[in-house]
């Protein structure tokens, strides 16, 4: 499996956008971007180039004009980057990273409630694999 390539700031901006919508042209890129992000059609090209060169996206030719797609999954950038960010400021600890997060976030009941069902069952499956799961 070829590995993720490592996407800056600025070309997350470009990938969400071709995730979204492809294939796509450049300067269906450019007119897509946010209100935000006041980005020439040159500045989004060169992202562009960046992203083909790294492999993380691909194109068709038709006639004149360039077809954007994505060779890599949102999911697998987003596990990537949470990886890559995990290590770089918890040491790889997820339980300090959630417990930052928790302890500064403002959650609602529901917010609450579903972080609790999905510990619960990661319990539930460790207690399965832990007594093999013979059942």
């Amino acid at each position: 499996m070829t590995p993720v390539p490592k996407i800056s700031e600025s070309e997350w901006e470009i990938m969400k956008i071709i995730w979204s919508d492809h294939p796509i042209t450049a300067e269906h890129i450019a007119a897509t971007l946010p209100d935000d992000i006041q980005w020439s059609e040159q500045t989004v090209r060169t992202f562009i180039t960046r992203l083909l060169k790294k492999k993380a996206i691909g194109y068709n030719k038709e006639g004149r004009t360039y077809h954007y797609y994505p060779l890599v999954s949102e999911k697998e950038c987003v596990k990537a980057e949470s990886q890559s960010f995990l290590q770089r400021v918890f040491g790889g600890a997820a339980d300090l990273m959630v417990t930052n997060f928790l302890e500064e976030a403002v959650l609602s009941e529901q917010e609450i409630e579903e972080l609790q069902r999905i510990l619960t069952e990661k319990k539930d499956r460790k207690g399965n694999t832990s007594t093999g799961d013979k059942g």
